[in-house]
């Protein structure tokens, strides 16, 4: 415990805080500490600008998210970095190594197999989930009686959790027992070992990810309704028929939602965890996922510093993949305040 935390601590009990309430006094202090620093910046403020008083009630309002954010989502990111740096086993102190836990990881066999199996998760889960996910939308778009019902049992899948989903799975998957290798038995066909069979473990958990595409749904039928009905029918009145006006009017429209759910599908995919967690890794590692392999790290092997590492190339690769995916969409995604990007490119030269 930090020396100064410590203190703290023991002031508070000396001056009779009931011992619940006690580990919550250096985080009310640096709370107070911190809105009085605030309020200085604010009084300074106040008599050198006398007309910023929005521009300080705006500040003071966000203060507890910004306190929350720095405390809680950058600090730890940097206590992160340093631990990243370190040899420690959550017992003894920190130990500094520099750069030797990622040179570690660069070099480990089991990082290179858990990064394949992830992307190959992301690569191969994303596309589907959003093409399926477009493809429900468009269906459940039309204006037909019991499509309230439809909606709601498209999306109702989305709402369990992912341990409660594997489990479920697990069941349904199970070769001896289960569910999919019945139906398959029925219509003669030898079902496969599922989540017991290397090969076949990785393409099961992606099956899964396909039964909560009701999210995206929900997305896309939103968009769907958001059309301007005046666009397609201008279309219809041209001559184009019901394909051009999809290809040409409803699809580009729907582009930056498109944009969204791929770029949002991509970050949970490459955060995969509870499949693997459940399923121990799988078979021959086939189910290796890169957040199981930083867990396991963590807090089954005590190597926190390895496991800072291993976040922090996760990091960089999420980050490149959606900025390569944002990026690579400039030319396809159309907004109705700017040019589309091929036409800005083009009136620049």
């Amino acid at each position: 415990m930090n020396p100064t935390i410590g203190w703290i601590r023991s002031l508070a009990e000396s001056w009779g805080v009931p011992a619940v309430l006690v580990p919550l006094v250096p985080f009310l202090l640096l709370l107070i500490v911190l809105y009085a620093v605030i309020a200085v910046a604010a009084y300074g403020a106040k008599r050198k600008w006398p007309r910023a008083d929005k521009t300080i009630a705006f500040w003071l309002f966000i203060s507890p998210w910004l306190i929350g954010f720095g405390l809680f989502t950058v600090g730890p990111m940097l206590s992160s970095i340093y631990v990243s740096l370190t040899s420690w086993d959550l017992i003894t102190p920190p130990k500094f190594v520099g750069l030797a836990n990622y040179s570690e990881a660069f070099q480990d066999p089991r990082v290179a197999q858990a990064l394949k199996v992830t992307l190959l998760y992301a690569v191969i889960s994303v596309p589907l989930q959003t093409a399926l996910a477009f493809l429900v939308a468009l269906l459940l778009n039309a204006d037909l009686p019991g499509m309230r019902f439809f909606r709601t049992v498209w999306y109702l899948p989305s709402l369990v959790s992912g341990v409660a989903q594997m489990v479920l799975f697990l069941w349904v998957f199970n070769p001896q027992y289960g569910l999919a290798n019945d139906v398959l038995g029925k219509v003669g066909i030898e079902g496969p070992g599922w989540f017991n069979d290397a090969s076949w473990a990785l393409p099961t958990v992606i099956l899964m990810s396909l039964w909560t595409v009701g999210g995206a749904m929900v997305i896309y039928l939103a968009g769907l309704k958001d059309v301007p009905v005046n666009l397609q029918e201008a279309a219809a009145l041209d001559g184009a028929g019901a394909v051009r006006i999809f290809w040409h009017v409803t699809l580009p429209q729907l582009s930056p939602i498109i944009l969204f759910n791929a770029l949002t599908g991509i970050i949970g995919a490459l955060q995969i965890f509870t499949q693997g967690f459940i399923a121990n890794g799988g078979p021959k590692d086939s189910l290796l996922f890169f957040v199981y392999y930083l867990y396991d790290n963590a807090f089954q092997n005590f190597r926190m510093g390895y496991a800072s590492a291993l976040a922090w190339i996760l990091f960089v690769v999420i980050l490149a993949l959606t900025a390569v995916t944002a990026r690579g969409s400039a030319f396809a995604v159309y907004y109705e305040t700017e040019l589309s990007g091929r036409r800005r490119s083009r009136r620049k030269k």
